[in-house]
């Protein structure tokens, strides 16, 4: 890996445990009403790629739109990368549509994978992954706020790096924490680094970051407020208008 600008992005990932959903959800809101951006339109060090749309998910949009103080949020992220590297952004907004889809997906995946689980067993499996669909004001899916955000990295050359897993993965491994038990100079170390890099350059300017999925990562929404200690949140649930 390139010499870095500043040696705190190799940090250690801290471990850190799941969310307890239904404290998230109590946490208030106080309602910023910042915009929905496009970051189709963001500088160089950005790259858009909405995967939910090119996947062909039905309601997906076709850009990747955020609240206004995220959009300069990620700015500042990507201009602290090494020149190696720029950040890509996958998802980010997301129609309730959407997320109801990609819940219901995971449930019935894992409702054929664990055919003897209850409900309740299966909707616990499901929510380490993909947040209940909801826009209820007072608790809504994080990716329904705008202030949720999926990312990953790629190199100089616009190809996206292999983080240790695929992007929404269900898996363990998937866990952002889950390299930091490997030592250098082992196979699992350029992984290893390239989170470490995506999660001290987030961390940096105020992003939290959702344990079981290296790539998901939020800012003013309920589920920041809880990792960050923040007594409220920043963002509810909004709609994309012109």
């Amino acid at each position: 890996m390139k010499t870095l600008k500043n040696e705190f992005l190799l940090q250690p990932i801290p471990h850190q445990t799941e969310p307890d959903w239904n404290l998230v959800s109590h946490i208030p809101i106080q309602e910023l009403n910042e915009p929905l951006v496009p970051l189709s339109l963001a500088p160089a060090s950005i790259k858009v790629f909405p995967i939910y749309k090119r996947l062909g998910i039905p309601g997906a949009v076709t850009d990747c739109f955020i609240r206004e103080g995220v959009y300069r949020r990620l700015l500042a992220v990507a201009r602290s990368l090494p020149d190696s590297y720029s950040l890509v952004i996958l998802d980010g907004w997301r129609p309730w549509r959407v997320q109801q889809h990609l819940f219901d997906s995971l449930y019935e995946t894992l409702h054929h994978q664990h055919p003897d689980a209850s409900e309740t067993q299966l909707v616990t499996m499901t929510r380490e992954f993909v947040s209940i669909a909801s826009r209820d004001p007072r608790a809504p899916s994080p990716h329904l706020t705008g202030g949720a955000v999926d990312v990953t990295l790629c190199d100089a050359d616009g190809l996206m790096v292999n983080m240790g897993t695929r992007f929404d993965e269900v898996s363990p491994a998937s866990h952002t924490d889950y390299f930091e038990q490997f030592e250098d100079g082992s196979a699992e170390q350029t992984a290893r680094d390239r989170r470490r890099l995506l999660f001290n350059a987030m961390a940096q300017q105020g992003f939290t970051n959702l344990p079981s999925e290296w790539w998901h990562y939020d800012f003013g929404d309920q589920l920041w407020a809880s990792y960050s200690g923040a007594t409220q949140a920043l963002y509810g649930p909004t709609e994309f208008s012109l």
